[in-house]
C-alpha cells in the first residue's frame, strides 16, 4: 500500500469546516488543503489581521477558494460563546471542526476566566467550543471533530486536584503535556458518550510529530533544531487531514507520522499512552471541564 498523501484526500465539496488557529503553521496548511479539495473553510483565529492575511494567501494559491474569517480567542470563554453564536447564526450544518489552535510552553499566564493558559486554551477552550457547536455538528451527516494533540502527551499527567496550577510550582512543559493528554482523554470520552447517545458524529485525533511551526517560538531548543530536523508544516498537517477526511478513520482513532518515534513520515495510526486510555480519569476530567466551562453537551438527553 502506498504512503497516504494529499492526493488521497477525497473531495470535500459541500463540506463546511471550522479550523482553529488557521492563520499559521499546521492550522493554515489544514485550512489550505481543505479549501484545495473544495471545502468552505472558516478560519477561526485570535488575530483577525493575521487571519485576513492567511485568507488572502489561501485564495492566491487555491483558485475559487471559499474561506471566511471569524475572530476567536480560545482563552476567553465569553469569546468562545460569541464565536459559536456567529457561526451558528443562519447555518444548519457543520461538517468538520478541527481543534488545532494551541499555546506551547509559555511562562505562567492565565486566561480571562483565570485558568492556567495551556489547559485553558488547548483543552478547556476547545471543550467549550465543541460543546457549543455540537447541535450543528450532530445535525450534519458524516460530520467529524478532529483534536490535535502531541507526542508530548506521553509525558502528561492529569492532576484533577490542581488542574489549573493554583497550588503546584509551575512547570511549563508539564503543563503543556497535561493539556495534550487532556486532548486525548476528551476525544475518547466524547466518542463513548456519542456512541451511547446513538449519534453518528465521529471524533478523531492527530499529532504532527516534529513539525516546524510558530508554536515553538517560546522554546529555544525547538527553535534551534527545527530547521534541521523538523518536517514542514504541510507535512505535519497530513495526520490531521487523514483524521479529518479518511472514511476508514474510526471514532477515537489517533493518527501521526509513520517514522522513528512518530516524529517524521506519512500518517498512520499512532500510539496512545496508557494514561490517555484511562476511562476513569477521562470521565472525571469531563465532569471537571463541564464545571469549569459551564458547557454541557446534553448527550444523555436525546439521540440523533
Amino acid at each position: 500500500m502506498s504512503a497516504w498523501s494529499f492526493d488521497d484526500i477525497a473531495s470535500q465539496d459541500g463540506r463546511l469546516a471550522v479550523v482553529t488557529g488557521a492563520n499559521t503553521g499546521l492550522g493554515f496548511e489544514t485550512a489550505r488543503m481543505l479549501a484545495a479539495k473544495g471545502a468552505e473553510v472558516v478560519l477561526a483565529c485570535r488575530s483577525a489581521a493575521k487571519a485576513d492575511d492567511a485568507a488572502r494567501r489561501i485564495r492566491a494559491s487555491v483558485a475559487g477558494a471559499l474561506v471566511h474569517v471569524e475572530p476567536l480567542d480560545l482563552s476567553d470563554l465569553d469569546d468562545v460563546a460569541a464565536f459559536a453564536e456567529r457561526v451558528s447564526s443562519g447555518r444548519s450544518r457543520l461538517g468538520l471542526l478541527v481543534a488545532n489552535a494551541g499555546v506551547m510552553v509559555p511562562p505562567l499566564a492565565r486566561t480571562r476566566q483565570g485558568f492556567e493558559l495551556q489547559i485553558g486554551t488547548n483543552h478547556l477552550g476547545h471543550f467549550a467550543l465543541v460543546g457549543r457547536l455540537l447541535p450543528l455538528l450532530r445535525a450534519t451527516p458524516n460530520a467529524r471533530v478532529v483534536v490535535v494533540s502531541s507526542l508530548v502527551h506521553h509525558f502528561g499527567r492529569i492532576d484533577l486536584e490542581d488542574l489549573l496550577w493554583q497550588r503546584r510550582p509551575y512547570q511549563r512543559w508539564a503543563a503543556y503535556a497535561q493539556s495534550k493528554l487532556a486532548n486525548l482523554l476528551f476525544v475518547r470520552e466524547f466518542q463513548q458518550r456519542l456512541a451511547r447517545s446513538g449519534s453518528a458524529l465521529r471524533v478523531t485525533a492527530a499529532h504532527p510529530g516534529w513539525s516546524s511551526t510558530e508554536l515553538q517560538r517560546t522554546d529555544g531548543l525547538s527553535r534551534f533544531f527545527s530547521p534541521y530536523l523538523a518536517m514542514t508544516a504541510a507535512q505535519g498537517a497530513l495526520p490531521t487531514m487523514r483524521a479529518a477526511t479518511d472514511a476508514a478513520a474510526e471514532g477515537a482513532s489517533y493518527w501521526g507520522p509513520s517514522g522513528l518515534g512518530e516524529m517524521w513520515g506519512h500518517p498512520v495510526p499512532a500510539r496512545q499512552s496508557p494514561r490517555a486510555r484511562d476511562a476513569a480519569v477521562g470521565e472525571r476530567l469531563w465532569a471537571r471541564s463541564e464545571e469549569l466551562t459551564g458547557v454541557r453537551f446534553g448527550l444523555d438527553d436525546a439521540t440523533t
